[in-house]
């Protein structure tokens, strides 16, 4: 691949740009569709947990078929940035729509929030896997990678701070359904900021010319499952992505039902993503120094300490809740940083040794397993808050029993620290090192285990 070792700043910012459009995207339906199914549609805890992760569900599916569709895309812009934006525009018209349910009826609206999150869901499969699949074409760098998801991942926690923040900040001062209607196309609007910004960005990004592998989506599909260092670093991401799913979609349960402190849900997220904001840059050194492996079970160890100090939340001063949060969004940052600048090392070796190029694949089982744990996590969740016997209602104003309380805490704090302490036995066995991965005969980074391409190829 012809890709260059290094990239232009303009190159790294424009790219983590799109990480406007993903973050705002993963983190606002995350954070406010289930609250808004329960508690504004009246909506039962079960019946919204269905309706938030079948969408989700359906992006498993589809995410591979993305990603060989585009690794076939044939064009002078490249293999990849015609679906930024096609998909990206059709993403926001369809975010706009998913909150503005019009009065029909409690079936009849549910109907609607299902159909246009399938349909948000489907052009965010073709916005992402193309999206994600770029770096292993931009730079053959194993470190280069590192700094390029630097930048995506600083910009992705902003974006996470400012839509987490902000969405629950303009509904609450709307006020009912109308609020949720404004915050719905204020968020569509960032997200086209988004999808914008990294097509015109990546406009002068190197576009790595290997060909497409041959045979069908089933054939190629074969081959990447039976990638074992890949397979490792999914099975772990996915684990974490549960957990993530899981914490996201407790904050404005604990918030309300918890905490109950106005705007506690905006300062939880600042709390989580401000620190992901500033130590980003610090893990990407972190990884230069001890290897990108090592880094990734040093973050999420700090993740599951913070998600395990958030039990406290019934009992401790929220100031302590504060700071478990701030805790989590330390660890966050690494475990964002690492496996993303992992993943394409997986392709990269894959291109080099066959000449076939299977990044888009490669990146659509990724961006199908990231899927499916953060569709799991609110599933998992409302699972949760059913068992608790949590009440739903059409203005959120409805007592909790304690065992709903008691619901929403294990939900945010005990199963995510569990998750994320299951998913380091599969990183463990991870092997791809810089040695590996440059293609050097011998070496290796500081912090990995010997050179390894077992089932890469």
């Amino acid at each position: 691949m012809p890709a260059t070792d290094q990239l232009s700043r303009g190159v790294r910012i424009g790219y983590g740009s799109g990480s406007v459009a993903t973050g705002a995207f993963g983190t606002v339906p995350g954070l406010m569709l289930l609250p808004y199914l329960t508690d504004s549609l009246g909506i039962a805890a079960l019946a919204a947990g269905f309706i938030v992760f079948l969408p989700k569900a359906w992006d498993v599916v589809l995410n591979p078929v993305a990603g060989r569709i585009s690794d076939r895309t044939v064009d002078p812009r490249g293999p990849r940035r015609p679906w930024l934006l096609r998909a990206g525009i059709a993403l926001a018209l369809g975010f706009a729509l998913l909150f503005a349910a019009p009065e029909m009826g409690r079936v009849a609206e549910a109907a609607w929030v299902l159909v246009m999150f399938l349909a948000c869901a489907t052009a965010y499969a073709f916005f992402q896997v193309p999206f994600v699949s770029m770096p292993a074409e931009m730079t053959s760098s194993y470190d280069e990678r590192t700094r390029l998801m630097t930048w995506r991942v600083a910009i992705l926690a902003f974006t996470i701070m400012l839509a987490g923040a902000t969405a629950p900040v303009i509904r609450d001062a709307v006020g009912g359904r109308a609020g949720y209607r404004i915050m719905g196309v204020a968020m569509a609007l960032v997200i086209l900021v988004g999808v914008v910004s990294a097509y015109r960005g990546t406009r002068h990004a190197p576009v790595g010319r290997t060909e497409p592998g041959a045979g069908s989506l089933r054939d190629q599909l074969r081959i990447v499952a039976t990638a074992r260092d890949f397979r490792l670093l999914l099975t772990t991401f996915v684990i974490q992505a549960l957990a993530t799913g899981c914490m996201l979609a407790g904050v404005d349960y604990l918030a309300s039902d918890v905490l109950e402190r106005k705007g506690a849900a905006t300062i939880l997220f600042v709390c989580f993503v401000g620190p992901a904001l500033l130590l980003t840059p610090v893990w990407a050194r972190v990884g230069e120094r001890v290897g990108k492996k090592r880094g990734y079970v040093l973050s999420s160890l700090v993740l599951a300490a913070g998600a395990l100090l958030a039990v406290t939340a019934r009992t401790a001063p929220p100031a302590v809740v504060f700071a478990a949060v701030v805790l989590v969004g330390v660890g966050y940052a690494g475990c964002q940083v690492f496996p993303l600048a992992m993943l394409p090392d997986a392709a990269a070796v894959d291109a080099r040794r066959t000449g076939s190029n299977r990044a888009g694949v490669y990146t659509g089982v990724w961006t199908a397993g990231e899927t499916l744990g953060l569709a799991l996590g609110p599933g998992v969740f409302a699972l949760a808050l059913a068992l608790g016997g949590y009440r739903s209602s059409t203005d959120g104003d409805v007592a909790q029993p304690g065992s709903a309380v008691a619901a929403i805490v294990v939900g945010f704090s005990l199963l995510p620290t569990a998750l994320t302490l299951l998913s380091l036995l599969w990183l463990r066995r991870y092997a791809l090192d810089a040695g590996a991965v440059d293609g050097s005969p011998s070496g290796s980074s500081p912090g990995s285990s010997a050179p390894t391409t077992e089932g890469v190829s």
